[in-house]
């Protein structure tokens, strides 16, 4: 049962924002509780789903195999931030690997328990197309900055958006807790991982950054912007 839980959780969510408190409730209802461990993958590229996760209080982490074996990160997710809509419309091969890199909880939603909902709450169709949407266009302005920006441009922007979703300010900065390796975060950026080591220790020796295990703290939010652009 999941009816104990705050129907919040459901309102933050992009694909679910501005639902009423009833239909947020009821969506609460049909969905199915989960906990993670750090390392858990939730889901394979190319295993068949049909459903989505709504994060409650983890960390997931979005990639795909490369022809060489190694990884590309695409994403990295957090609480009210959801993974695996895609099967959820149409299910079918996953497109990409879902791994906890913080452990926490995420909500479960069926393609059946949506179709159910739905036809109770068919005004809610259009938000969920706008929110497809976004994301998608999303998805466009990260290719762009693949090919648009150099890698410690795109490097100080990945911290700047990672801080936008995860930060919390703190008297000397924004300590952004990601839980990403170098390794990872260089996949997300495409990058190798001594171009982002080279680039992170350059914010430091700038006085932008300073970095604390798998997270940092952003000093000079101005000058990393300056540097994304």
């Amino acid at each position: 049962m999941v009816t104990s839980l705050d129907s919040k959780i459901i309102r933050s969510a992009g694909l679910f924002g501005g639902l009423s408190e009833d239909a947020a409730t009821s969506l609460l209802a049909a969905m199915t509780p989960m906990r993670l461990a750090r390392g858990q993958v939730l889901f394979r590229h190319g295993e068949t789903g049909d459903r989505l996760y709504l994060i409650q209080t983890a960390k997931i982490k979005l990639g795909t195999p490369s022809p060489d074996g190694r990884e590309n990160l695409l994403a990295v997710l957090g609480p009210g931030e959801m993974v695996g809509e895609l099967t959820l419309f149409d299910p079918g091969p996953r497109t990409a690997t879902a791994t906890a890199v913080m452990a926490g909880k995420v909500l479960e939603l069926s393609h059946a328990g949506m179709v159910a909902w739905l036809s109770q709450n068919p005004t809610a169709a259009r938000q969920l197309l706008a929110e497809m949407a976004g994301r998608l266009r999303r998805t466009n302005d990260a290719l762009s900055d693949m090919i648009f920006t150099d890698a410690p441009g795109r490097i100080a922007k990945t911290l700047i958006d990672l801080a936008e979703r995860f930060g919390e300010p703190t008297d000397h900065g924004i300590q952004v807790t990601h839980g990403l390796t170098q390794e990872e975060l260089a996949q997300l950026v495409g990058a190798s991982r001594e171009t982002v080591n080279k680039a992170l220790n350059g914010f430091v020796a700038r006085g932008w950054i300073r970095l604390e295990g798998r997270g940092c703290v952003l000093l000079n939010l101005e000058q990393l912007g300056q540097r994304a652009r």
